[in-house]
Formats: structure tokens, sequence, C-alpha cells
């Protein structure tokens, strides 16, 4: 096993001198890993996700645009296909115009994996002659999955059956795919960092709105669990910034149901807890907010202190015996 292993890392350095040499390479991430660009039929949504052993994966490999499309560009990463992919997409190519364009003048493309969504659900892969195996892809309508230095190659043909059973949202779905990658064995050096970002079908013009999700992990020994568990933080915090919508609106009822939601995904933010007293408050169920406050007072006074300073811009619509009870209470 020793000698199999001191074989495989030879060539393979071999391999990236000679890449160098050929300017294949240049000063690109070594970005093997399995990867899925999917939408979802009934949003339109679009989405991109990836694992891999590498550091912070999700700079080079996943790109996206709302109304256009998705692209995972991998194995000796081409970044350059991410924007190039996109504004080809806008031009209004389709998918795999766009793949044989990007990949026609590309002389290290039997070294990459790449493929692309659009808008409609079409889909385009392509895995070079030279990608180390275990290596390949499998596309269809509304999704592609793909991956290279697997361990097994049942890897890929797992991603596509996960993504076609799930059910959810589009994040959790992709989510699912990677999950199955990585039970049937992923990539064969392990784990490092992970990220997945989800785009509305239909751009608005304003960047900030038409990004729904985008998480990464950077370096963890677990990166999908821990991908996994800021996926559930951000739909918390989806239910956060519904609330505070609902407060600009005038509609503290709607606002103490998102923060009420919110709490009961995580039980133990204060962040949380402390808005649903709030919220509370603002609909005049004062004692029942008043446990809330104590729970968060005696874990960090500092809610204690900003309590008092939501009263002036209307936040907080106390009188001074109300606040005095809230400040009060044991």
């Amino acid at each position: 096993m020793k000698r199999i292993l001191t074989i495989f890392a030879f060539a393979f350095v071999a391999l990236v001198q000679v890449l160098f040499a050929q300017g294949a390479y240049g000063n690109n991430p070594l970005a093997h890993t399995f990867s899925i660009v999917a939408r979802d039929p009934q949003t339109g949504d679009l989405g991109v996700a990836v694992q891999s052993h590498w550091f912070s994966v999700g700079t080079s490999v996943i790109w996206g645009e709302a109304g256009v499309g998705v692209v995972a560009t991998q194995s000796f990463v081409n970044p350059s296909f991410g924007l190039r992919g996109l504004e080809l997409l806008k031009q209004g190519k389709t998918p795999q115009q766009v793949v044989d364009e990007l990949l026609a003048t590309d002389e290290g493309r039997e070294l990459r994996q790449l493929a692309i969504l659009d808008n409609k659900g079409r889909s385009a892969a392509y895995t070079g002659k030279n990608c180390i195996p275990e290596a390949g892809h499998i596309n269809g309508e509304n999704f592609s999955v793909q991956a290279n230095l697997m361990k097994y190659n049942t890897v890929w043909p797992a991603m596509a059956e996960a993504f076609n059973k799930a059910k959810g949202p589009l994040a959790e779905r992709m989510l699912a795919a990677l999950d199955a990658a990585q039970k049937e064995g992923g990539d064969i050096r392990g784990k490092q960092s992970a990220a997945l970002m989800v785009f509305k079908g239909k751009g608005s013009g304003k960047v900030w709105e038409d990004k729904i999700v985008d998480l990464r992990v950077d370096d963890s020994p677990a990166p999908l669990k821990e991908l996994r568990r800021l996926l559930k933080v951000h739909r918390a915090y989806e239910h956060m910034n519904n609330g505070d919508l609902a407060v600009e609106k005038g509609d503290q009822n709607k606002a103490m149901e998102e923060y009420s939601a919110a709490e009961k995904m995580f039980p133990s933010n204060l962040e949380m807890k402390f808005w649903h007293a709030v919220a509370l408050v603002n609909v005049g169920r004062i004692d029942e907010s008043l446990p809330l406050f104590k729970a968060i007072f005696a874990r960090d006074i500092n809610w204690k202190i900003l309590t008092p300073r939501l009263i002036n811009n209307g936040m907080l619509k106390v009188t001074p015996e109300q606040l005095k009870k809230i400040l009060n209470v044991n």
C-alpha cells in the first residue's frame, strides 16, 4: 500500500510539473472536488454547491447570477470559466454552447471539469480525459453532478439519485446530494471545505436581494456538517429578517410570529430570544415577555442596558411603569 501511495505521489508531482510547463495550471487552485449545479422547477431558484479537500473551495469553484445560471469549474480550475460562462449565457447561448466555447481555446481542457446550468434548467457538463480518477459527471434536466479524484466511481451517481429523491428547498436538496457523495466515499484525500449559493430564478437588478443563500466553510474537519448547521442558522435569520420587516411596517403580530419561529430553532440564542420578548411587549403581552427578559438579562447584562434605548425610536412601546417592570424582573 505504501509503495502504491508513493508511486501516486510521484505521478501527481510529475503531472503538475507538466501542467506548469504547458501553462495549463498557472496560479489556479487544484480544486479536485464534487459539486452540483441545480434548479428548483417550482420556484425557478438556481443553486450551486461543492465540497473538497482544498482550502476555501467556494472562492474558485462556484459561480452564479440570478436570472442567468450557475457554474461549477473544478479539477485543475480555470476560474475565468465562472464569469465568462455567465456572460455567455446572458448572450443567449445554451449551456452546451457555453461549455464548447470555453473549452475551445483552453490548452488545459483535458484537465478541466465544468458544469453549467441556465435559468431554464438546461445543463451541460464536461470531464476532461486527464482528470484524476475516479472522475465523471451526470447531467440532466434541472441539475448536473460532477466529481473528480473520488475514492469510487459511484460517487456522482449517488449524488444524482439523492438529489432527485430529496424534498424541500433547493439548498437542502443540494446538501442531500453532497452528503450522499461523502457517504459513498467522497474525495479520496478527505474533506476540508464546502460552499453553497442559491439565486433567484428571475433577477431584479438588486443583487442584495437576488442572492438568497451564500454560505462557506473554508477550513473544517467536517465541512458538510458545519455547512448544514450554517444553513439552519440562515433559515432562522430569515425569520429574524422577516420580523424586522414587519416591525418597519408596524405589523407587530407578524413580527412576534417571525421572531418566535427563529427562537424555536435556536432557543439558546439571546438575539432571537430578545426580539421575541420585545415583540410580545409591543402586542400587549408583557407578562409573557418577562420570563424571556429574565433569562436574557441573567446571561448577559448588556441586553438590559440596551432595552431602554429602544424606546425613543419606537421599537419598544412601553410606559415608564412597564419598563421598570421589565428591568426589575426577577
